[in-house]
């Protein structure tokens, strides 16, 4: 690998670097995409065949969740070879294969970095683990017991427990924020940021795009290791970890969102500045800091590109009130930063389940909110079958693979529901993901959901994707304009986005049942090709049940 340090050619200047400023990611969980050699787990080799249908989406970049090499206690987001494709979704030549087919379609590739842990059967661990004194002892969080031989501090782990772990070898514990089996990298050492910065290094030189940093609030610790103060019953949610979580009892102030981390995040930003248009966006969890730690971690075009929180991925449903509170605290928090939105990922319940479940026309509400998704100021995420409308799995205890359900079965029933795998055919076999026995099983109810169930069908939730995401490239201001918001009552949410010339005027409602939005003064004139229902007339803006409307004011 070249050296972190070392820098390669200058960027063009005529290549677009704010590609990502308002782009649209299709998340993609490779062990449920396709499977391509028929042993139940999807591969790279099943992207790239599926590569065409994420093009004609009409999104803008891929991100794949991990693939590295890994003993797959948590599915990849424990890696034992950062520069290396896991044997069961292939190759280095298949993912080079993959980069280049994604180019030739028109797509970025963005790749899921776990810079936070390795696995611990990691070569790295190993060394660190061996003794006190070799050349990497210091590169995971390890300390002494306290006297009485309990952990140093009172500090948790999101997967339940201790986040401490005792290790016989050295006779001391270590840092886990995850699984005992992925312990923490000491980021306070350089030669371990170095490190990390290389492995960034080496997938740029193969072409990727961009990363999606996980976790990316949890790079450094406070060296002090003192305990988290509790956080009062009234401040608690269930934004970053589920409500019978004990996690969420404490104020994670010395663990995690540390201000040392904007060092390294520049560093980071400098090494992808050095490419001709490369991003990053980071994955911010949480749950009382969350906008505030963003708007530190896109400031300045020093640090990463956009992050993410957990806004909308909680449990709490969306409302208007909710969307206006958000962007306006987001515009006001990080006024030059920018963020990435997304109702669904593979760590949560899908938002069919979670918010669309009990309204009267489920599928006309997941119209409506897709809709205002793509029209917030910000780049959006769509994870893999959100396009479909696949709710959450329910699984049986039997089929359960992900560790954390199985922890705290049955009140949190883990990942496993929102991972199983896509259903591309109604009429083959495990819905044409694969002709073996799948990973987790394929639900009965998503079949009718499958793609070429839905494709060609202009009232389905496919089609409409493929129709908004459309009418969203004619208008770069839904894109990259500025946001302000018209005063709107009850369910409905209305904005303006203003980019150059252009100034579009958005009102949603997310009822059920039909409502007014007065947009003020001026001739409004409706834009076509979005394919929601509102009408302008004689007043204000009449919105059907789920509707939307979309014009110009002259």
């Amino acid at each position: 690998m070249q050296s972190a340090l070392k820098a390669t050619t200058r960027p063009d200047p005529a290549v677009d670097r704010d590609w990502w400023r308002g782009a649209v990611i299709y998340q993609i969980y490779p062990r449920s995409y396709q499977d391509s050699n028929d042993d139940g787990i999807g591969d790279l080799k099943g992207i790239v065949r599926r590569l065409p249908y994420i093009a004609s989406l009409g999104v803008d970049a891929i991100w794949i969740s991990p693939f590295f090499k890994s003993p797959m206690k948590d599915f990849g987001y424990d890696v034992s070879d950062y520069c290396d494709v896991d044997p069961m979704f292939g190759t280095l030549a298949d993912f080079d294969a993959l980069v280049a087919e994604a180019h030739r379609l028109g797509l970025k590739v963005m790749i899921d970095e776990v810079l936070s842990h390795t696995a611990d059967i990691h070569p790295w661990f190993k060394e660190s683990r061996s003794s006190r004194g070799n050349a990497k002892s210091d590169w995971y969080v390890w300390a002494d017991a306290k006297p009485d031989g309990t952990p140093p501090n009172n500090w948790l782990s999101i997967f339940g427990g201790s986040a401490w772990q005792w290790d016989t070898s050295r006779q001391q514990y270590y840092m886990h924020n995850f699984l005992a089996e992925q312990p923490d990298l000491n980021f306070h050492n350089k030669e371990v940021q170095d490190a990390l910065l290389d492995i960034t290094r080496f997938w740029l030189e193969r072409g990727v795009d961009g990363f999606r940093l996980d976790t990316i609030n949890f790079y450094f610790h406070s060296q002090g290791l003192e305990d988290n103060p509790p956080l009062p019953p009234e401040e608690r949610n269930d934004q970053t970890a589920p409500a019978v979580n004990p996690y969420n009892y404490q104020d994670h102030i010395y663990d995690k969102s540390r201000p040392e981390n904007l060092g390294f995040l520049e560093r980071f930003r400098a090494l992808l500045d050095e490419y001709p248009a490369q991003a990053a966006v980071g994955e911010v969890g949480d749950s009382q800091r969350g906008l505030e730690v963003v708007a530190a971690y896109t400031a300045d075009g020093k640090r990463v590109h956009m992050c993410y929180s957990f806004d909308f991925l909680a449990p709490e449903k969306i409302s208007a009130a909710k969307v206006r509170a958000v962007l306006e605290a987001f515009g006001t928090v990080a006024s030059d930063g920018w963020s990435c939105w997304a109702f669904s990922n593979h760590d949560v319940m899908r938002v069919a389940s979670r918010w669309a479940a009990n309204e009267a026309d489920p599928t006309a509400y997941l119209k409506v909110i897709s809709a205002l998704l793509m029209s917030l100021r910000g780049s959006v995420c769509i994870y893999q079958g959100e396009e479909l409308g696949l709710g959450e799995a329910e699984l049986e205890f039997e089929d359960l693979q992900d560790p954390y359900g199985i922890r705290f079965w049955p009140e949190f029933k883990g990942r496993d529901g929102c991972r199983t795998p896509m259903v591309w055919d109604a009429a083959a076999r495990n819905g044409g993901f694969s002709t073996a026995k799948p990973w987790l099983p394929v639900p009965g109810k998503h079949l009718s959901q499958a793609v070429n169930v839905q494709q060609g069908d202009a009232s389905s939730l496919l089609e409409h994707y493929r129709r908004f995401l459309a009418f969203r490239r004619q208008h770069p201001a839904l894109a990259k304009g500025d946001i302000d918001f018209v005063e709107s009552g009850g369910d409905t949410v209305a904005f303006t986005r203003r980019e150059g010339n252009e100034r579009i005027v958005c009102a949603f409602n997310l009822g059920s049942k039909p409502a007014v939005v007065d947009l003020g003064q001026g001739t409004l004139q409706p834009l076509p090709g979005h394919g929601l229902s509102g009408q302008t007339g004689p007043g204000p803006v009449r919105l059907g049940g789920y509707g939307a409307w979309f014009g110009r004011i002259d």
